[in-house]
């Protein structure tokens, strides 16, 4: 691998380097003007066949994988887990050796299991992009919000940024917290004491109280409720959340006077953050967030694929 990225693999932001981290960001910058362009192909994934492999329904995340690919000019396939072998019992593995035997050159995955992109790591002889394990990490969506954050504030270092809703259960919350401290944020994190994580680094704020945990911010990224994550006891228990944990344009005057909005998707609206928030061109970056989502994943799936391009 070059040595400005000395990994084979993107499993996690975890491992990586605040170099590592600003490098695939400074790589996105190149693909945002392009992506705006009338044409949008490049040559340089040319002949080389990627592989998106999502073994969970995904909207962003594999259409931006999928367009990033063939705007390189790669040869792309999905594998969709609902119409495959793996209804007929295969395992994970199996399906990982089946899917290398065919010689891809990067293999994009997405699976409900924590780890499982770095099991099946072990077994593809191309590079692997972790697009989102169980409650593990997301790596490429921390990246595209750190993206997104240094180009609406002008840099990550000394913002405040508070990340709101369910944290026990969200990978992207996990990937954040390690990207955004590295990059020289003050991360908190803000929800039900029984949405947070049993433990937390010490450089990380926990708060119960919405208000309080977004006085004061730069940043407000709320997450989703992750039933589809959680026993139903949990799910059903957490009574008047809107009235709790929603945010609403009086609860947004608490935070900085120009803080920003942000939300990975998909958005319950009404749950988590009312519309004229979500929907706000002056505060709102969601939308942002998926355009960038594009370059960041451009970035990724050339730098991660130079040694087998020989450059």
């Amino acid at each position: 691998m070059s040595h400005a990225f000395p990994h084979r693999h993107l499993l996690g932001i975890e491992g990586l380097s605040s170099h590592d981290i600003r490098f695939l960001l400074d790589e996105a910058e190149q693909w945002i003007a392009f992506n705006r362009g009338v044409r949008k192909q490049d040559h340089r994934l040319d002949g080389l066949t990627q592989i998106n492999a999502f073994f969970e329904n995904s909207t962003r995340t594999l259409f931006s994988f999928e367009i990033a690919g063939k705007r390189l000019g790669a040869q792309v396939a999905n594998f969709h887990a609902a119409t495959s072998s793996v209804k007929k019992g295969e395992s994970l593995i199996d399906t990982a050796l089946t899917l290398n035997a065919m010689r891809p050159d990067v293999l994009v995955i997405r699976h409900e299991a924590n780890g499982a992109a770095a099991d099946v790591a072990t077994v593809m002889e191309c590079p692997v992009i972790n697009a989102g394990d169980g409650r593990g990490e997301h790596p490429t969506q921390a990246l595209l919000d750190a993206l997104t954050i240094r180009r609406r504030k002008g840099r990550v270092e000394g913002l405040k940024v508070a990340i709101c809703g369910d944290i026990r259960h969200s990978r992207v919350a996990g990937s954040n917290m390690r990207s955004l401290p590295a990059l020289g944020a003050e991360v908190r994190v803000v929800g039900p004491e029984a949405l947070l994580p049993a433990s937390l680094p010490e450089h990380i704020r926990a708060f119960t109280d919405l208000d309080e945990g977004i006085a004061g911010v730069d940043v407000v990224m709320m997450l989703r409720i992750q039933r589809e994550r959680m026993d139903a006891a949990l799910s059903e228990g957490l009574g008047d959340y809107h009235g709790r944990y929603g945010l609403t344009r009086a609860r947004l005057a608490l935070a900085a006077p120009d803080a920003i909005v942000m939300h990975p998707g998909p958005m319950n609206r009404g749950v988590e953050i009312d519309s004229n928030v979500a929907d706000d061109p002056e505060r709102s970056t969601i939308r942002e967030q998926v355009e960038l989502g594009v370059a960041v994943r451009m970035a990724c799936l050339d730098v991660l694929t130079r040694n087998r391009r020989g450059g």
